[in-house]
């Protein structure tokens, strides 16, 4: 059995939980990675190299780990690195509000937009405003480079969650909690917007897996740079693509292409009349992502199951030996990357803060 250690949300400043490392992401401080750790489903404990640290140059690195046991193999001191456990078993979850502002630090790549404004707090309140921005980097007055400076780089990463893998498993029906507001739940007419056996070929930007054209459709709808997208049926693969100028049809069979849509339902195989986040799909596995798994008697059980724990986002029931597994990916602002930049401030959107 894993060991789980209650809900410790204390951060161990100056000590390190050496080795275990499954994963290494990078955050602005040990409560951002602390976040990262309670979002990955394997992750049970974390270590954070700070940049004040002495005698490891791998700053703002956040390490995830686990272990059989559930413990840290291993505990020692160590200057500049804080150590601390997941907050998965916290009930309810600690709230997810990254109002901080880290000055001298930048969040290199994933801009999709950039405007000037005359300070970073009006560059975090066009983050907040904008729904497609997670985090931002503002270039202040003492930047290097004057032509810059006051250049406010708007950045995404993703908010909904997408299955790492989707295959065709004959006893498996998979769906995501009803919690997830993953689109609008009004109903509009939406068959527009899909083109099948057709393909746009070419301009991808990004490639995903997906359970179904409608499912390839809020990805895209999701993505500030995708402008219509090709979904491949039998390889459940969702290709995103930008290209603003021209969207050139082509006839192809098993291939679903389409526009982004903020509006459209997606389309429930069980129940058509459901709401529109609550599809299932038969015959389909999201393997991986688990966060713990158990006996119950009907998919249904198990998409309750999902919906009702926090920090559950989809599932996948095996409906020969009846088990419920419980998934969930990352899906809090992430920056790519942190480094030391003089003369930039950086910082994430506050909406969570609204919440």
């Amino acid at each position: 059995n894993i060991f789980f250690p209650g809900c410790d949300s204390g951060l161990w400043v100056d000590w390190d939980f050496p080795g275990s490392d499954f994963k290494s992401l990078f955050s602005p401080d040990a409560e951002h990675c602390q976040f990262l750790c309670t979002q990955e489903a394997p992750c049970l404990f974390w270590a954070f190299i700070r940049p004040d640290s002495k005698i490891d140059n791998r700053f703002y690195y956040c390490f995830l780990k686990a272990s059989s046991s559930g413990k840290p193999d291993n505990q020692n001191p160590k200057q500049g690195t804080t150590a601390g456990y997941s907050l998965k078993s916290c009930n309810p979850l600690p709230t997810l509000s990254l109002s901080k502002v880290y000055e001298n630090v930048d969040f290199p790549g994933a801009d999709y937009r950039s405007i000037f404004t005359v300070d970073y707090k009006a560059c975090q309140k066009a983050c907040t405003d904008d729904p497609f921005c997670q985090f931002f980097t503002f270039v202040n007055e003492k930047f290097s480079d004057t032509n810059i400076r006051h250049q406010c780089y708007l950045k995404y990463s993703w908010s909904v969650p997408r299955t790492p893998a989707v295959i065709a498993l004959a006893d498996r029906i998979s769906g995501f909690s009803r919690e997830l507001q993953i689109i609008p739940s009004y109903h509009t007419e939406c068959e527009d917007t899909l083109f099948p056996n057709t393909n746009f070929p070419g301009y991808d930007i990004e490639v995903h897996q997906a359970g179904s054209p409608e499912l390839c459709q809020v990805l895209c709808s999701a993505h500030p740079k995708c402008t219509y997208f090709s979904f491949v049926s039998n390889q459940f693969k969702c290709y995103l693509k930008n290209n603003p100028n021209q969207m050139v049809p082509k006839v192809e069979n098993g291939v679903t292409s389409g526009l982004p849509s903020q509006s459209c339902p997606l389309r429930n195989e069980i129940n058509p009349t459901s709401p529109s986040h609550v599809t299932m799909y038969k015959g389909v596995d999201f393997p991986n992502s688990d966060i713990r798994s158990f006996p119950l008697n009907n998919v249904e059980l198990c998409e309750n199951a999902c919906t009702s724990d926090p920090n559950c986002q989809f599932y996948s029931y095996v409906t020969s030996s009846r088990l419920c597994y419980l998934k969930r990916v990352i899906t809090m602002p992430a920056p790519p990357k942190v480094a030391n930049l003089a003369g930039v401030v950086s910082g994430f959107t506050l909406r969570n803060c609204f919440l």
